[in-house]
């Protein structure tokens, strides 16, 4: 399963968020589940929807340590049976630009 999000204060009186998203990003990294950080999300890849879950809410809780209130963005590809898939989807549509099937 994939699981993209952005996790951010809401409602603060700075237009930065880059400390606490940091220390979100932090715990997405010591979790050891597979992930990648973009411009705009974190995508992590679990074996299961609690295991996924899990770091989702404690990536929260490091943002509500700077803010009490936080704005959570989430979207999921759950596909029981399937992993590897951070990469391989990339690589599948790279493969298809460089005109192979």
């Amino acid at each position: 399963m994939l699981i993209a999000f952005s996790v951010a204060p809401s409602g603060g009186e700075s237009d930065s968020v880059g400390e606490a998203v940091a220390e979100a990003v932090r715990v997405v990294r010591e979790s050891g589940l597979p992930n990648e950080t973009t411009s705009m999300f974190t995508t992590i890849e679990a074996e299961t929807w609690e295991q996924g879950m899990e770091v989702v809410k404690r990536a929260v809780e490091a943002v509500q340590t700077r803010s009490r209130r936080v704005s959570l963005v989430l979207k999921a590809d759950i596909r029981p049976g399937h992993t590897g898939q951070l990469g391989a989807k990339v690589q599948r549509v790279n493969q298809l630009l460089d005109g192979g099937s």
